[in-house]
């Protein structure tokens, strides 16, 4: 029995692994769950799970909080941090998202927990860092994410030595067919439509915008130690083939199966095991099967080209990146900039940046402050 600690067990990923520990519940058990402002949820999760541990987001709502507790008899209210390195947790799943997923991640590490990481900035603010310290106490940080499961799963068997490039694969989000005229109308509300996944509110924008694909370079190279300029994107509006990697004798290996998240999360929880599931469907092969790809438009999406532009620079960059994407979707949503400003904040704040190489974690929580700060007060053209 694998004991699990959930942080962000409301949002989406975190409510599709609880989905996953429900069916596999002879293999699973939880003993924490963190959430943010959703304490209802929180709350219904708690009652089904019974949990040792939760955290939330304290909005001094006392009623809320009385609820919860009610609802798990025993269960203690502790940090983040506890939560994460808690004794009875063998297994962290980290799927908040932004900042708030740094401090826990290097909790578990600290502590000697494998960590099932589905929050990307903790890799795009500080990857030599947490990467350092996963070797230094011996932990694996297993990826949730589709992508990095499937060139996960494609190097079981092989060695890195004989890779010659990552090929990451994106749906192109709900506008990629949109001219730039277009793309200066879209509201939050078209943004949070995703064409293929069920994703929280900031990784929806981030893949409308195609962020999320140049962060996905930024944790692949942390994740799989391959430079920058071995990692290559490719639009596949389909998203069957999760990704592929490239041998040096041109083999190509790649992972498909329908688009379905509790797939990556069951594997990162079951690793190295498989496990049958009955909710996930199956390729029909008997019918017609298109695997159309092409190269992302970077003209049209400036977020992607800032963000490999930030992987291949480094340092303090990626965290000034994270930073700078998180407030500006932060202000999309709440209808104070445009989504072209998005792009266009983000510019603005890696241009005033002064990066500093191999940084320290002291270093690259000064830069998401400053980059905080600044993209804080910018002010749309």
């Amino acid at each position: 029995m694998k004991r699990l600690a959930v942080l962000g067990s409301t949002g989406s990923i975190g409510v599709q692994t609880l989905e996953v520990v429900h069916h596999c519940s002879e293999r699973f058990s939880v003993v924490g769950l963190a959430a943010g402002r959703n304490v209802d949820l929180l709350a219904r999760q708690a009652q089904e799970f019974r949990p040792l541990l939760v955290s939330f987001h304290n909005t001094g709502d006392g009623h809320a909080e009385s609820s919860l507790l009610s609802s798990s008899p025993g269960c203690q209210l502790v940090s983040l941090e506890e939560m994460a390195g808690h004794p009875d947790v063998d297994l962290v799943v980290m799927a908040t998202s932004g900042m708030a997923g740094l401090a826990p991640t290097l909790a578990a590490i600290r502590a000697g927990k494998n960590v099932a990481l589905a929050n990307k900035e903790v890799l795009v603010m500080a990857g030599e860092v947490v990467m350092a310290e996963a070797t230094k106490y011996n932990v694996d940080i297993l990826p949730v994410d589709s992508e990095h499961s499937a060139i996960w799963q494609c190097l079981q068997g092989e060695s890195r030595d004989e890779v010659s490039r990552l090929i990451l694969t994106a749906s192109g989000g709900p506008f990629y067919r949109h001219t730039m005229e277009q793309m200066e109308t879209i509201t939050p509300e078209a943004a949070l439509r995703h064409p293929t996944w069920k994703m929280g509110e900031k990784v929806t924008v981030d893949s409308a915008t195609l962020m999320n694909k140049g962060m996905e370079v930024v944790e692949a190279r942390w994740l799989f130690g391959l430079p920058p300029r071995s990692i290559q994107i490719l639009v596949h509006p389909g998203s069957i083939v999760h990704s592929m990697v490239e041998f040096v004798d041109g083999s190509v290996k790649a992972q498909l199966s329908m688009p379905d998240m509790r797939l990556p999360i069951q594997y990162a929880l079951s690793y190295p095991e498989r496990v049958s599931n009955r909710y996930t469907s199956r390729m029909d092969w008997t019918g017609p099967v298109s695997l159309d790809f092409e190269p992302p438009d970077l003209s049209r999406f400036p977020c992607l080209a800032l963000a490999i532009e930030a992987a291949e620079a480094g340092g303090t960059s990626t965290a000034v990146l994270a930073a700078a994407d998180e407030v500006a979707v932060g202000l999309f949503l709440s209808h104070r900039i445009g989504f072209l400003d998005i792009a266009r904040l983000v510019e603005h704040t890696l241009g005033r940046h002064c990066r500093i190489d191999h940084a320290s974690l002291e270093d690259i929580l000064a830069a998401d402050a400053w980059a905080r700060e600044s993209a804080e007060t910018w002010k749309a053209g």
